[in-house]
């Protein structure tokens, strides 16, 4: 299949576009700049430039396709203080990819999020996020419309990612290492039970492809390895790594100290992806978080999202 993937570039896009192409797909790659552009190329993937503002350009191309997979999110905005005109855009985009494939029976595939979905209890794909109004229930108010799609003829699925890991990563683990270097205090939030559900990246590349490739019509998938790993467990790793104290922040205090990680780092949101392994026959293979941390390359040099 001949598939467009926006966001192909970044941290997700960058393990998906070679899991499609390795499958035997053809990839369109929606690039911004000349960096993004140069390293699909490099990749083997065609080129076409443009931004998700550009609706006209997803449309097109989107028509143009076999079928898209959309990853590509302002997340330069959204942690910048403006996450619902992130989300906002966001749902343009995906409104514009409704409008072409709608009747085509293709497949589209939208990147989520597995935090939030329940509490007390380990989520599953069965749940659905609430819509209050709030910045972050714009984006879950669109994977909710985007699975309405499927009542349009489209083979629509989300995947909902929980916090990836893997080499090169840009996002919220290599920000955590880089607070503990810059505070010389490897930190968790109050006692530290909290767990963060997880996945290599490798591993969610490969959901996306067979997403594609069969997911039926309106699914809702779990891209996660590891239910929950503790925030103090993996405090405590990043702290021995870096040789610095592990400290327990007060929650009046975890904004000064994690910034806009705070909110993420203090949810406790365990989830499950058994009924996507059944679905689709996933069952993630690559390292854990906690050894992904232990082979080093999180602290090789300094860095941060």
């Amino acid at each position: 299949m001949r598939i467009f993937v926006t966001g192909a570039s970044g941290w997700i896009g960058s393990a998906v576009v070679p899991e499609l192409l390795d499958a035997g797909h053809q990839v369109v790659g929606l690039a911004r700049s000349d960096a993004s552009a140069a390293a699909l190329t490099t990749a083997g993937a065609e080129v076409v430039r443009g931004t998700v503002d550009d609706l006209d350009v997803l449309r097109d191309t989107a028509a143009a396709s076999d079928g898209v997979v959309h990853l590509a999110f302002k997340h330069d905005i959204a942690f910048g203080g403006d996450f619902r005109g992130a989300a906002e855009a966001d749902r343009r985009a995906v409104d514009a990819f409704g409008d072409a494939l709608a009747g085509t029976g293709r497949p589209f595939v939208i990147a989520s999020g597995a935090a939030g979905l329940a509490t007390g209890r380990v989520a599953t794909e069965r749940d659905m996020p609430a819509i209050d109004g709030s910045p972050s229930s714009v984006r879950a108010a669109t994977s909710l419309a985007t699975l309405e799609l499927a009542s349009r003829g489209i083979r629509s699925s989300v995947v909902r990612l929980s916090t990836c890991h893997g080499e090169g990563d840009n996002g919220f683990v290599t920000t955590l290492v880089a607070i503990a270097r810059a505070k010389g205090a490897s930190g968790y939030i109050g006692d530290g039970a909290n767990r963060w559900p997880v996945v290599h990246s490798l591993d969610a590349a490969r959901l996306f492809r067979l997403a594609v490739e069969k997911a039926p019509a309106g699914s809702v998938l779990h891209a996660v390895a590891e239910e929950g790993v503790a925030t103090r467990d993996i405090a405590e790793v990043i702290g021995r790594r870096l040789d610095v104290p592990v400290v327990s922040v007060a929650p009046e205090e975890a904004a000064a100290h994690f910034s806009w990680l705070a909110d993420f780092f203090g949810l406790d949101a365990p989830a499950s992806h058994a009924l996507t392994g059944e679905l689709l026959d996933w069952r993630p293979t690559r390292p854990g978080l906690l050894e992904d941390l232990e082979k080093g390359h999180y602290f090789d040099a300094p860095g941060a999202a």
